[in-house]
């Protein structure tokens, strides 16, 4: 390697252009191919970098986000989830409602998509760069005790609950939570309030909220005023998608009551 090539390398060292230290050899050979001319050369460059640090960012807030899965939107089975609304859930796909810092409420019975659709908006945000967060409300339950017990809340608010720009909270109302986790809940809804975007998801209509929430109604109340004040609800119906192979093969559920 001569002098000329050690300065090159040591500059995109010191810009940090990791990416063009190891691709530029090969644009500039396929370059000197065309007649293009310097300036589409440099276009090209920067472009091969800016993407690479596009992707890095996706990835580092893949991460971050704690999806459990990777779901897509046309993935979504609409021909079975007749009970959907399909184009109001088309248009949340837009992603409109973060930069309005606007909530979405996914209600209806298990198994008709609702976590589906919230992971996919998730994904959505995360391939736009925008920072997300998805986690279930039984371990952000947890997860809020084990912080307040540790005397560190204030840094759990701030790193896990203000810090991404969407927070999807997913079933609520599956485990009832004591008053602590109620009061815990409501602190996480009250300081995103017109700050950031939420998802929620839940198998509850509003009227039974309250029973997952140590069935205080003032706070049940208190929450849903700030929740649903900016809001999109999206109320599905239909039968669970999950069971939908068993059935087909007539093979049905038995629900045996607990005494």
């Amino acid at each position: 390697m001569n002098l000329q090539m050690d300065r090159i390398y040591s500059a995109y060292d010191t810009l940090k252009l990791n990416t063009l230290a190891v691709e530029w050899s090969a644009i500039a050979d396929t370059a000197a191919g065309t007649e293009n001319t310097l300036a589409d050369f440099l276009e090209q460059l920067l472009r091969v970098e800016i993407e690479a640090r596009a992707q890095r960012t996706r990835e580092t807030l893949l991460k971050f986000a704690g999806l459990p899965a990777i779901k897509r939107l046309e993935e979504y089975d609409f021909t079975f989830a007749t009970g959907a609304p399909k184009k109001q859930i088309q248009e949340l796909n837009g992603l409109a409602f973060i930069e309005r810092a606007e909530n979405i409420v996914l209600l209806g019975p298990s198994g008709v998509g609702k976590s589906h659709l919230a992971l996919s908006y998730a994904y959505q945000a995360v391939q736009r760069g925008i920072k997300t967060r998805f986690i279930t409300a039984a371990d952000m339950m947890l997860q809020l005790a084990t912080a307040k017990k540790q005397e560190r809340l204030e840094n759990y608010i701030k790193r896990s609950v203000l810090g991404p720009k969407l927070l999807v909270i997913d079933e609520i109302g599956y485990l009832p939570f004591g008053r602590e986790e109620a009061t815990l809940f409501f602190h996480v809804i009250a300081k995103r309030y017109e700050y950031g975007s939420v998802i929620v998801t839940s198998n509850l209509p509003f009227s039974q909220w309250s029973t997952a929430f140590a069935d205080d109604q003032t706070l049940t109340a208190a929450l849903l005023d700030r929740l649903l004040h900016h809001a999109h609800i999206v109320q599905i119906a239909g039968n669970s998608y999950r069971l939908k192979g068993k059935k087909a093969a007539g093979i049905n559920p038995v629900i045996i009551p607990i005494k």
